[in-house]
């Protein structure tokens, strides 16, 4: 097996090792310490020895011995003891049932902040590790690693139990869950800051925990038009960026370069997902990518039935990003002026002061009427603004071209 493979095999195991543990003990930061001690292991041992037959079983023998060894030794007893741990290891039985869903919402947990959610979700669920984690946000690993380290006591001391709530608080902490989801994908398809526009392992870690959560969830609307939602806005990928790393707007797309199969897929989640009873934010955000993907050109997206969509959306799930988008919708449906007098509405709002996106809507419905002074100084302004340098350089160079 590859070293990718075993990458991809780990990260698949990882979540439901731990899982495994902390039910048997109860004791989530020292058993996720002890697995990822033992997935260390086998990214030593398995390349030189091959995959054990059965890796699920090894995983959990060996960081079952590493978290006893903790209970038990004094620091020099256990690192003799690990080493012996490792090269002999007869993997023992585990039951077949996956604990990871259970995981994913203990790591979701209401007591906890959504930044330190998102931590430990890709540390504990993802298989990452603190320093991968610190590069993807861009900070260090010790502030990092504290982050994770208060999680994990905060989740102590709520007197968590490794069980799934029921009833409402099921479905509020199912919210929680979907939310964490969908910021780790929007942080790897556009990264909030540094040089590249996009993180794929990011996305794609996204991807994968979303369609675990759908595998075991089939049924709820909102968990199919998440991960309809991530397939299709993630198969735009190799189309938003030219080979330079220069952003590519969306009506300037190539879009042969869309993922058709990633399309195909979505669009089927998005009609199942929309079959249900109620409708949901992520069902309507699903459904307005699925008509840009329906698209063949720019020229031939339905406007109007996109601008209706968010009119819903805008109404069930009231947020400035949304009427934002609307605005774009509308402009394109009404003319850039109908565009404008929506965004103004936007103003008053302390979220939306001088974020990147409003002044880079606003500056390129201005230069749609012939306003280039105005669209050069919010063409200007937008790129200070954002902390993406693929993005101030796509903002620069409109400027640029319409400096007066």
């Amino acid at each position: 097996m590859t070293a990718p493979a075993i990458e991809d095999l780990l990260r698949e195991l990882t979540p439901q090792v731990l899982g495994t543990l902390v039910r048997r003990h109860g004791q989530f930061e020292g058993c996720e310490d002890a697995v990822q001690e033992a997935v260390l292991a086998a990214t030593v041992q398995w390349p030189a020895d091959g995959v054990p037959d059965n890796p699920r079983g090894w995983l959990m023998t060996v960081a079952s011995r590493r978290l006893i060894d903790r209970m038990r030794s004094d620091h020099a007893r256990r690192e003799r003891e690990s080493v012996a741990a490792a090269a002999e290891v007869v993997p023992e039985d585990v039951p077949d049932t996956d604990d990871t869903l259970v995981l994913l919402f203990l790591c979701c947990h209401p007591t906890l902040t959504p930044a330190s959610q998102t931590a430990l979700t890709l540390r504990a669920i993802g298989g990452l590790t603190t320093a991968e984690i610190a590069r993807a946000f861009l900070v260090p690993e010790a502030t990092m690693a504290a982050r994770i380290s208060r999680a994990k006591q905060r989740i102590k001391a709520a007197g968590s139990t490794f069980t799934l709530p029921e009833g409402a608080k099921l479905e509020e902490r199912l919210r929680v869950v979907l939310h964490v989801l969908y910021l780790i994908f929007n942080e790897g398809y556009t990264a909030s800051s540094g040089s590249e526009l996009h993180r794929a392992d990011l996305a794609q870690e996204a991807i994968r925990l979303a369609r675990m959560v759908h595998a075991q969830m089939p049924e709820d609307g909102e968990v199919t038009g998440l991960l309809a939602l991530m397939l299709l806005t993630h198969a735009r990928r190799q189309a938003r960026t030219t080979a330079a790393g220069d952003l590519i707007p969306l009506d300037e797309q190539d879009r042969t370069k869309w993922d058709r199969e990633l399309i195909e897929e979505g669009t089927e989640l998005v009609k199942a997902s929309l079959a249900g009873p109620a409708l949901g934010p992520y069902q309507l955000q699903a459904a307005i990518a699925a008509t840009h993907a329906d698209a063949a050109t720019a020229e031939e997206t339905n406007w109007p039935q996109v601008h209706a969509l968010y009119l819903i959306l805008e109404r069930i799930a009231p947020n400035p990003v949304v009427t934002l988008n609307r605005a774009i919708a509308l402009a394109e449906t009404e003319g850039p002026t109908a565009g404008l007098a929506l965004l103004s509405t936007l103003d008053s709002d302390a979220r939306m002061a001088g974020h990147h996106r409003l002044l880079s809507v606003r500056a390129h419905l201005l230069e749609q009427i012939g306003d280039t002074a105005g669209a050069y100084e919010h063409y200007r302004r937008a790129a200070k603004a954002t902390a993406s340098l693929a993005e101030r350089r796509y903002l620069e160079s409109r400027a640029g071209r319409v400096r007066p």
